[in-house]
């Protein structure tokens, strides 16, 4: 290899272009093949790129270049061959030049532009088509990142470059080349999308805070854009219709985006961020509504013919996604909207564009709104088995959010629209929007292998009760507000006018309740959620009001619906197929029903409502078969049980039927002692009532329409599958859910909805010691000299990575002023949850700079006079390291906070499979009692060592904290960037100080940290660095105890209390005479383990007789002591709080 490398260094500094070219390329296959190169970049550097050379070597240096790393002397050297290149005779050469600047550092981009300003500028009239296509590409990409908007915010010169220079690729769109123009379109729309996405700026590892000065820049360079091509839309849609049709999707975003913009209103908001004098007094003189109509109108028009001549799937596509986007607008009209949506359906049967089908489906879901009500009903069956074919879950669950939304929509719209005389549409109602043959017989199946059926239930519900929320305000014009005025419009601002698409929504729904889901509940549980909500609402206990009462006729209907719905329900109780669900259902029935409206004709009748009730209550309570995953035993006889007591105290047949059921119960030896005695209770009540029926009785409460169960189970030692699957499915249908109705909007929406308001704008970061975040780095010359060079060298250690891509950092900076502060800054990331660290080195060359050191420019001599006199340049001599300090970055900052419930904490706890347990102690000031127990109502003072916890990367989750003895035991939990879960349990007691009083100092806590992670690799990372991790949690508070240590000073104290308590008994006088020799031996005997059984029995025997003192029915346990301990040193507490209060009072 080494053979083969000197060979292509060799070529690489002949004259001949083509042994040049020759060696780039197979440099470029080493590179390729996964070879170090830069021994060969080094050399085609200097030889090619700092030298005259062909446009063909230029470009494969150039290529060469961008495949490996360079370091900071060669970036030098390519910058220096960067300018001479610029005024190269040859455009290629200068075109290959040009290519290469989107590659140059950052540090070093804004001075080269600025050197460099005038030969970029003439670059753009320049009669080469290449050199104006390689000018064109190349800025489109730098101008619109971050890294370029922060240094125009810093040298206003370079701003007023920029901005020109932005007119200028905006007359490129018009440029006689096709190529050209091309790459102008694009690069517009690429400024267009980085001002809402920020793509490229990700790409490239960006992460900088917008400040408010950038978002101004940015909004100037938006509207001089909006303002080109909207003026000059006619022309450009000429242009690009002359475009070779590969060539015309690059057109379709720039013309759609600056079209939006005016039509919409945001380009006057977009003009007010600028903050531009120029912007605030032109407006666009176009901008009346009729004219922005027009205009958009000429839009569609162009991109129509589209749509069903082409026959490039991608083409298709974004025509009809900028097409959806423009129907948006205010006055655009349905039929833009099914054409385009009608179009991208196509694409779903096409095979070279499978992939894409969740973007398909996402784009017409997101859209459906937008469709007349006919179109919308036509389509929905059809999405509906779009979506369930979908097969990622995140767009499975969005797509079926936006339907199940768009269906309470249509079903309002359309009711809303009859009755405000309008002729009402077909199928419209909840009921027919699924009425078909495959979504019903899954919905009336039993069992199911499709989890489809519960999502969309559960959506269904979901998206109910985010109707009967108050609509989200929405002050600006687009997607959102035409649904939200849509709800509106239905719902009439009412309160209650939700109900009724929900009523239509349980009727749908009601066969889940006889699902069988392999102990899976959540569905079903929002569904009675529901019922018991709108049960509630219209107070079924009461019955079907009357028009005398003051119902209206829609109430009465609604009502008299309900009333029938559980009349179903509970004749199909015999069809549940879970006893956990029946038991449910029977709350949820019992709770609502109207008993007194019941037929008293029809007592004997096993037909009868209240009959079903109370034999599917009995076959609850005597039901001791099911297994684990159908029942939870527990918790259904309770729930029964409530409903018998409630039911019993409402009616006296249903009080005269359950007293019987309950008898029976109680004397079955199913039932625990528990629920006997809760028998008796209810026996006694439905007793009482019986008997004072004149009086009301005040236990009988009115419905509150909660729902009191939940698919949440609580066992902490037992993993259930069905029960995770639950929680997964409910934590995608809440975000779908959020996202869609009550989304987060981003810094831009805001700034474009509420105007400018300087809280919204983040303020840059200070400069402080880096600790993990994006700090700067300040270097400064404290010396009163000139320093003629310092290199600034940052090294990683660990997980950590520059984001591009080089080995290390290098600064070179030259002529450091005294005093003179200058920032450097190095963007990294964290690969893996792992301690690292940056290594800051400088140096310092004192013998930098003597006039023996001949730096002149070379570009007008001969090659090989420069190649000689660059190698009798002497050395720069030895540096001085002047100081290697590393930066540690805390674990704690690779975590973020998880928030999370105590219930589902504590069940999460015991599976979590890697463990990692630490002893640490601090001190805390304080003094006897008071320090541990009653004067603390704040913050106690024993937690002092652990106060920094508050500003970690951790979600509290619980604390439980005993004052008296001074312990507690805090809960965390949180996740590493990379989605590990990291829970954290912190167990402290306080220790007494030993040789004094029990009242008198106590300062030291002994903390008991325990670490469990979803993954080894996290606590073994904790593991390796106790200490570390303490000082990372704590601040340094807290101090690392070995096991070792701790296990001798629990041995200590241990001894200590042994000898305390035999000094105690020594002192104790002898109550019983014994003989002391026998006793003696005894001890001896205990203390060896060597006596036998009946010793054992016999010593038992005369202790038994000899001492006499209080005696127990049973011996206490470990537990018990230490809870009655607790207990007294509670009660202790609590006197010692009162005597304190009547001091006080006094």
């Amino acid at each position: 290899m080494d053979i083969l490398f000197a060979q292509i260094q060799a070529d690489l500094r002949s004259n001949d272009a083509l042994r040049q070219s020759s060696a780039l390329l197979q440099a470029l296959q080493q590179s390729a093949a996964g070879r170090d190169i830069s021994v060969i970049a080094k050399s085609a550097v200097e030889e090619i790129v700092a030298s005259p050379a062909s446009a063909v070597s230029k470009k494969l240096a150039f290529d060469l270049i961008r495949s490996t790393r360079l370091t900071a002397d060669l970036w030098e050297i390519v910058c220096t061959g960067i300018r001479d290149d610029l005024n190269f005779p040859d455009p290629d050469v200068t075109a290959a030049a040009i290519s290469i600047l989107s590659a140059i550092p950052s540090y070093r981009l804004g001075k080269l532009i600025n050197d460099c300003n005038k030969e970029i500028s003439a670059c753009f009239d320049s009669v080469s088509d290449n050199l104006r296509f390689s000018i064109t590409e190349t800025l489109g990409c730098i101008l619109a990142r971050d890294d370029l908007v922060t240094l125009c915010e810093n040298n206003i010169n370079l701003l007023d470059r920029v901005s020109n220079w932005w007119n200028r690729i905006a007359q490129n769109m018009l440029d006689k080349s096709d190529s050209v123009s091309k790459v102008a379109f694009e690069s517009v729309g690429k400024l267009f999308q980085e001002f809402e996405t920020k793509r490229m700026s990700r790409l490239a590892g960006d992460k900088l805070v917008d400040t408010e000065n950038s978002v101004a820049i940015r909004s100037n360079w938006i509207s001089s854009m909006v303002d080109f091509v909207w003026k000059k839309r006619n022309a450009l849609m000429s242009r690009a219709l002359i475009l070779p049709v590969e060539s015309f999707r690059a057109t379709i975003f720039p013309l759609v985006y600056a079209v939006k913009a005016v039509a919409s209103g945001s380009i006057e908001v977009i003009k007010k961020l600028s903050r531009s004098s120029k912007n605030r007094n032109n407006t666009t003189p176009d901008s009346g509504n009729a004219e922005s109509f027009v205009g958009v109108s000429d839009v569609v028009s162009h991109l129509a013919p589209f749509l069903v001549s082409s026959l490039d799937p991608a083409l298709i596509f974004e025509v009809g996604i900028n097409m959806l986007y423009l129907a948006d607008v205010s006055g655009g009209k349905p039929e833009w909207a099914s054409g385009s949506i009608i179009a991208i359906l196509t694409l779903w049967d096409r095979q070279e564009y499978s992939s894409a089908r969740e973007s398909i489906v996402r784009a017409v879901v997101t859209n459906l709104h937008l469709l007349d009500l006919s179109m919308q009903v036509s389509l929905f069956k059809k999405l509906l088995h779009m979506v369930r074919n979908l097969r990622a879950e995140s767009d499975r669950m969005h797509a079926l959010a936006c339907i199940c939304r768009t269906a309470l929509c249509v079903d309002l719209f359309a009711k809303e629209s009859v009755r405000r005389g309008q002729k009402p549409v077909a199928a419209t109602d909840i009921a027919s929007l699924f009425e078909d043959a495959r979504i019903k017989d899954d919905l009336n199946s039993v069992t199911s292998k499709s989890l489809f059926r519960e999502e969309l239930v559960a959506m269904l519900v979901e998206s109910c009760f985010q109707l009967s929320l108050p609509l989200p305000e929405q002050k600006n014009s687009g997607m959102e507000s035409r649904v939200i005025g849509a709800l509106a419009y239905g719902t009439g601002y009412g309160a209650l006018n939700w109900t009724e698409p929900a009523l239509e929504v349980v009727e749908v729904c009601r066969p889940c309740v006889k699902w069988d889901c392999d102990g899976r509940t959540y569905a079903i549980d929002c569904y009675l959620k529901l019922l018991v909500r709108l049960c509630h609402i219209y107070d079924t206990r009461g019955g079907v009001k009357r028009v005398k009462d003051g119902a209206s006729q829609d109430q009465i209907l609604n009502e008299t619906r309900l009333q029938n719905l559980q009349r179903e329900l509970v004749r199909g109780l015999q069809e549940v197929s879970t006893p956990r669900i029946t038991a449910r259902l029977l709350w949820a029935i019992s709770e609502h029903i109207d008993l007194e409206g019941l037929d008293p004709l029809l007592a004997d009748d096993p037909e009868d409502q209240l009959n079903i009730i109370v034999s599917n209550i009995h076959k609850v309570l005597f039901n001791i078969d099911s297994s684990a995953s159908t029942t939870n035993r527990l918790q259904d006889v309770q729930a029964v049980l409530l409903c018998a007591q409630r039911l019993g105290s409402r009616n006296a047949r249903a009080g005269q039927l359950l007293s019987k059921e309950l008898e029976e119960f109680r004397s079955n030896p199913s039932a625990d002692s528990v629920n006997k005695h809760q028998c008796r209770i209810i026996l006694q009540r439905i007793k009482y009532v019986s008997s004072h029926s004149d009086d009301k009785w005040a236990g009988v409460s009115e419905t509150r329409g909660d729902y009191p169960f939940s698919h949440h189970k609580l066992t902490v030692q037992f993993y259930d599958t069905s029960a995770a699957q639950d929680r997964k499915l409910e934590g995608l249908i809440h975000k779908a859910i959020l996202e869609l109705w009550r989304p987060d909007p981003n810094e831009l929406t805001l700034l474009l909805t509420k105007g400018i308001d300087p809280s919204l704008i983040k303020v840059p970061p200070s400069a402080f010691t880096l600790t993990g975040s994006s700090d700067p780095c300040y270097v400064l010359n404290l010396t009163e000299i000139e320093l003629n060079r310092v290199d600034i060298r940052v090294g990683l250690s660990g997980g950590l990575y520059f984001m591009d891509g080089s080995p290390q950092a290098v600064r070179q900076l030259r002529d450091l002023n005294s005093q003179e502060p200058v920032l450097c800054s190095v963007t990294v990331g964290v690969s893996h949850f792992e301690r690292c660290a940056l290594w800051v080195q400088v140096l310092y060359y004192p013998f930098h700079g003597t006039p023996a050191d001949y730096e002149g420019d070379y570009s007008e001599e001969d090659p090989q006079v420069m190649r000689q006199r660059k190698s009798l340049r002497p050395e720069i001599g030895e540096p001085v390291i002047l100081r290697c300090q590393p930066y540690k970055i805390p674990l704690t900052e690779l975590l973020m906070p998880h928030k999370i419930s105590p219930v589902e904490y504590f069940r999460l706890w015991p599976s979590l499979p890697a463990i990692v347990e630490s002893t640490g102690t601090y001190t805390y000031e304080g003094s006897g009692f008071k320090a541990t127990a009653a004067q603390q109502y704040g913050e106690s003072p024993f937690l002092s060592g652990l106060k920094s916890l508050s500003s970690k990367p951790f979600h509290k989750v619980c604390s439980h904290i005993i004052r008296t003895v001074a312990g507690f035991q805090l809960c965390y939990a949180a996740k590493t960037w990379y989605g590990g879960f990291v829970g954290m349990m912190i167990f402290g007691a306080s220790e007494v100080s030993r040789n004094v009083d029990l009242g008198d100092e106590t300062t030291t806590m002994i903390c008991k940290f325990v670490v469990r992670a979803s993954d080894a690799s996290i606590t073994k990372e904790i593991g390796s660095d106790l200490q570390g991790w303490m000082d990372d949690l704590t601040d340094g508070s807290v101090h690392y105890m070995p096991e070792d240590e701790v296990k001798e000073a629990a041995a200590e104290r241990l001894r200590i209390s042994m000898e305390r308590i035999a000094l105690l008994k020594a002192a104790q006088p002898r109550k019983t005479k014994s003989p002391k020799p026998d006793v003696d031996e005894d001890e001896e005997e205990e203390e060896e383990k060597e006596e036998d059984e009946e010793g054992k029995e016999t010593e038992g025997k005369v202790k038994e007789k000899k001492i006499k003192g209080p005696s127990t029915l049973f011996k206490l346990t470990a537990e018990e002591v230490e809870s009655r301990a607790l207990q007294a040193a509670v009660l202790q507490e609590w006197h010692e709080l009162c005597k304190d209060r009547k001091t006080k009072v006094n």
